[in-house]
């Protein structure tokens, strides 16, 4: 997963967000829909950077906060189908995002503060991960920063319970990153976070009150086909009824 270095081969934002419908047809609830589609949009600008280069990084970023964005949502196996078709529009592997994702997790848990980002004297497969971003992020080539990004190191701090706030500025120190761009974005990744609880809030209560409807439909309909067993269509007939009214 290299950057796209010729502006011929990058397409239009319009063929990606098509590329998704086309890749997954059914219907995606609003609230999921809407933030699915401003993502992709961002997405998008990001994958056709001349500078962009995939790596498990921005990868745990991406699938923390897809996760996020998705838990609760009604199938586990649409779930998987749009994350699949969301990846493939980019021209991406969406299995190797989840690798690399699950890759990094377990890395991170078995990691201290001290050795999160002591990363550079050690070896390792993750180590030498991060030792390659470090190395093109300080040079400023064959890598761009983004959101994704800052999300993928909060998570990393996260699982190995680094709590202390100096552990971000050593770890950004370390890969060459800008500490104020990535508090700015988790300043953003967080906002997106609470409004999504919110929302999610309210979806929840609408259903249950719809659920509750349908309940009290069904138990009318119910009733209905009771008396109707009972009494007989006739007596039960509308007709009949408004005539023994009057």
């Amino acid at each position: 997963m290299s950057s796209v270095t010729a502006a011929d081969d990058v397409p239009p934002v319009s063929e990606t967000k098509s590329n998704f419908l086309k890749a997954y047809k059914r219907p995606i609830p609003s609230i999921y829909n809407t933030v699915l589609q401003e993502l992709i949009v961002q997405q998008h600008l990001m994958r056709y950077k001349r500078t962009y280069r995939y790596d498990p990084v921005f990868a745990l970023g991406f699938v923390t906060v897809y996760d996020q964005l998705m838990d609760g949502y009604p199938s586990d196996q649409d779930r998987d189908a749009i994350f699949k078709a969301y990846i493939q529009a980019l021209n991406e592997d969406p299995k190797q995002y989840r690798i690399d994702a699950q890759k990094m997790e377990e890395w991170a848990r078995s990691q201290t503060s001290a050795s999160l980002v002591d990363f550079s004297s050690k070896e390792g497969e993750v180590e030498s991960l991060l030792k390659d971003i470090a190395g093109r992020a300080g040079s400023k080539e064959g890598f761009s920063y983004s959101r994704f990004f800052a999300v993928g190191l909060f998570r990393l701090l996260e699982l190995a319970s680094a709590t202390d706030p100096t552990v971000l500025d050593k770890l950004c120190t370390s890969l060459n990153i800008n500490k104020k761009s990535v508090d700015r974005d988790l300043d953003v990744y967080r906002n997106l976070l609470s409004k999504l609880v919110q929302a999610k809030e309210l979806l929840k209560e609408y259903v249950q009150r719809e659920k509750k409807k349908q309940g009290e439909r069904a138990e009318s309909q119910k009733t209905n086909e009771t008396i109707s067993k009972c009494l007989g269509d006739t007596l039960y007939n509308p007709s009949f009824l408004a005539e023994w009214k009057a």
